[in-house]
């Protein structure tokens, strides 16, 4: 039992950071097809974890939820550096909000292509073949979490920065401004609103649902 329970948390482990890595180099690549470069000349938008990876975010965060038995898995990986002036020069406010939900489009998209590869019946749940199988579970659960958490108008969440880039396009800094000015005390209304059992139902609900519809 104990190894079974080392291998599920490898896994998860594994699933997740394929889930948030990919989700911020996706952030990197959309700046660089609106002429920003500056991920790319950090390295950001390299595969290798280890240029990615958050020691809070991405290791000790994950564990502690999986060692608590949480019912959802969360965490992150270093931001992607962009010049978001650049992006906007070339690609107006479309571009800046396509930069900021890059990650969450890879995201769902990559739920789906796990799902598909689930319901197809090719990867076995024998041998090997139930490692990969395991994955793909994680990797659904994973990516469908973090896409729908990412999707809150929270800053510094992606949700909040492509609603302030929508504002802008109409003329209006109102949305922006707020977000600017509470955007420090995001992670206390995120860990607020995770604590409060009514609201963590309710944000956790489509998330449930989705993933559910998924497997």
């Amino acid at each position: 039992m104990q190894e079974l329970n080392i291998g599920i948390l490898l896994i998860s482990i594994c699933a997740l950071l394929v889930a948030i890595i990919g989700h911020e180099i996706m952030h990197g690549l959309a700046a660089l097809y609106y002429g920003d470069d500056t991920a790319k000349l950090y390295g950001r938008i390299s595969i290798n974890p280890i240029k990615h990876i958050d020691l809070v975010g991405s290791i000790i965060l994950p564990i502690g939820l999986l060692l608590l038995q949480s019912p959802f898995m969360f965490g992150w990986a270093k931001p992607v550096p962009i010049n978001i002036r650049e992006v906007i020069k070339n690609g107006g406010y479309n571009g800046a909000i396509m930069v900021s939900l890059a990650g969450i489009i890879y995201n769902f998209l990559l739920a789906i292509i796990a799902s598909v590869l689930l319901k197809s019946g090719i990867i076995s749940q024998d041998g090997l073949g139930s490692i990969f199988y395991a994955f793909l579970i994680f990797l659904v659960i994973s990516n469908v979490t973090l896409g729908f958490f990412n999707l809150l108008p929270i800053p510094p969440l992606d949700g909040s920065q492509a609603l302030g880039y929508l504002s802008l396009k109409f003329n209006n800094d109102i949305i922006p401004v707020f977000f600017n000015r509470v955007e420090k005390f995001g992670i206390f209304i995120m860990m607020g609103i995770l604590l409060i059992p009514p609201l963590a139902e309710l944000i956790f609900l489509p998330i449930k649902l989705f993933i559910n519809f998924l497997l």
